[in-house]
């Protein structure tokens, strides 16, 4: 039975383990930039409020840092557990990205302990906020050779194989497919989009709860400001995205389109249900999968005929498709309305309804990155190593994978409440109110 083959089992405890660690992964690399740039803006306005955010940022980021370790510790492990065959391959040909991804977190870790060691030792602000600079640059240089790796698997070169042989290693050549460019620039858009909105989500959160602090309001119009352009970059890195998978992955981007026959002035698919090859109560957008796919609303698409039904992706990935880019219009949509009537003052973004819906923005940015991930992985179905290797050769023959995935579901389930008790009693022992009132009576301290 499928359920008790380890491949099966070996993929549902890898999409587990990836569909954890990704949330830590994106806020990993999203939050730095938001910690630096709160502390540069309120450098430039001499504004105390700002500098707290970037404070109070930092020491979560810390709980979330650690976390990520853990889980990203356990995906290093389950590479080696669950893939050998794949890693026997790849590993002697990308196995440089991996260990500069190591190297690049440590000069993270390390620039930031230091951050977070010498608050209030620095009489200039300037000079504080430099160690930032390193642990940004570290948190998307690790995000950069992960994604690296994965380009690799879904656009494999590098090498040749010849006689089952691997002959003509070039690791270089691997590290910079086709894929890299986008799919390296979608990541950090998006990391950077989703953290920007799950920190204006906790503002609007607390703000609901009662707190009218000009501290909150500042650091919901910071983060929805940051959100909205993030949003933007991300819309125009998907539709490059777009570009990149008709050229290289067709048979993903007409899965995931339900685009069953190869046509000029191919029209956009979203929603829907499918019956057979037959679409259902779809909304069709004429023209728009020509001008995603070629910029030409009359260009040819390649069709799921072009493919043997052995190599095509699951047809159900279309949904994530849809998830992702539904996600993604709302919050660049609903954050440009937030920046335009906060600019003219209306009052409709202040009422509870309206913040309920900002609240909404960090979940939904969160689940339009599962959606995302689960459609690049599972979008490069039957393939582990796109062309070279299915899923199936690649997989562990053991017969403890379900064991396993007990064993680190648990840790899972302690992990994600551990997290969510710490950061919620550390912020609940130190409200904004309690810090700017210590500040400033150590502020008046030293004047007398």
């Amino acid at each position: 039975m499928e359920f008790q083959d380890p491949a099966f089992l070996s993929r549902i405890l890898t999409l587990l383990t990836l569909s954890f660690h990704i949330l830590y992964a994106t806020i990993g690399v999203g939050v730095p930039l938001m910690i630096m740039i709160a502390q540069w803006v309120g450098i430039k306005k001499k504004d105390d409020h700002y500098i707290l955010l970037a404070r109070r940022w930092a020491r979560g980021f810390v709980i979330t840092v650690a976390v990520g370790v853990v889980t990203g510790t356990a995906i290093g492990l389950q590479l080696s557990l669950l893939w050998p065959n794949f890693m026997q391959l790849a590993g002697n040909v990308i196995a440089l990205p991996l260990f500069m991804e190591v190297f690049a977190f440590f000069f993270e870790a390390i620039f930031l302990g230091i951050y977070l060691y010498t608050w209030d030792r620095f009489e200039d602000q300037r000079k504080h906020f430099l160690l930032l600079i390193p642990v940004a640059l570290g948190a998307a240089a690790s995000s950069v050779f992960i994604t690296i790796v994965n380009a690799f698997m879904n656009q494999p070169q590098g090498f040749e194989i010849l006689n089952g042989e691997m002959v003509n290693v070039s690791p270089l050549l691997a590290m910079f497919s086709p894929a890299v460019p986008t799919k390296v620039a979608h990541v950090m858009a998006t990391a950077f989009m989703t953290s920007a909105f799950v920190l204006a989500s906790i503002a609007a959160l607390r703000m609901l709860g009662g707190s009218n602090h000009i501290y909150h309001k500042k650091a919901l119009f910071l983060t929805m400001k940051l959100g909205l352009v993030f949003a933007i970059a991300t819309a125009l890195i998907g539709d490059f995205s777009g570009k990149y998978l008709a050229e290289y992955q067709p048979e993903k981007l007409a899965a995931a389109e339900w685009h069953f026959e190869t046509e000029e002035d191919a029209g956009l698919v979203m929603f829907g249900i499918l019956d057979g090859e037959e679409v259902k109560y779809a909304i069709r957008i004429p023209y728009a999968l020509s001008i995603l796919a070629h910029s030409n609303p009359f260009a040819e698409v390649t069709g799921l005929n072009e493919f043997p039904e052995d190599e095509r992706p699951p047809l159900w990935i279309h949904y994530l498709f849809d998830t992702m880019v539904t996600i993604g219009m709302w919050l660049a949509f609903f954050s440009f309305v937030y920046v335009v009537a906060a600019f003219r003052n209306w009052s409709f973004i202040r009422t509870r309804w309206f913040r309920w819906l900002t609240v909404a923005g960090g979940p939904l940015a969160l689940i339009a990155i599962e959606a995302g991930w689960w459609f690049t992985e599972v979008g490069r179905q039957p393939w582990i190593l796109r062309g070279h290797m299915r899923v199936s050769e690649g997989a562990t023959t053991s017969g403890n994978v379900d064991l396993m995935i007990v064993l680190f579901a648990g840790l899972y389930i302690i992990l994600g409440i551990g997290t969510a008790v710490v950061l919620t009693r550390m912020y609940k022992r130190n409200p904004v109110e309690k810090e700017l009132a210590a500040r400033e009576n150590a502020k008046g301290g030293e004047e007398e």
